[in-house]
């Protein structure tokens, strides 16, 4: 679908959001924070990354201000294999720390870090 970009929870879940030429990063990150509970967004990003037959490459959005446009994601070449991940990209130095402060933020890095063992 055009102007939709799919974004892949940890637990299976994928959440949509229409976006246009002037949606950021960020918004997408505060619509997440909404429907997630999540207090400490700050340890999360978005990651994007293409499969190709037999590799994959990854491309982090590492600008939260810049637009999710359709030149920019959805106009490149492959882009339809292109899939957009919601992942803790800063572990914190103490995760009881973490878990203090955002329970789920604590149980999303355990069950990314879980995930990442097992593979």
């Amino acid at each position: 679908m055009p102007n939709v970009l799919k974004v892949y929870l940890e637990n299976g879940q994928t959440k949509s959001f229409r976006f246009d030429n002037n949606t950021s990063i960020k918004d997408v990150l505060i619509t997440l924070q909404e429907k997630l509970s999540i207090k400490c967004i700050e340890h999360f990003s978005l990651l994007l990354e293409q499969r190709t037959e037999g590799s994959s490459k990854r491309i982090l959005k590492e600008n939260d201000r810049q637009p999710i446009g359709i030149p920019k994601v959805t106009q490149r070449p492959g882009s339809h294999k292109m899939k957009c991940f919601f992942r803790i990209s800063f572990v914190p130095k103490d995760p009881m720390d973490l878990l203090r402060r955002d329970v789920v933020a604590f149980e999303y890095l355990y069950v990314q870090v879980g995930r990442t063992i097992l593979l």
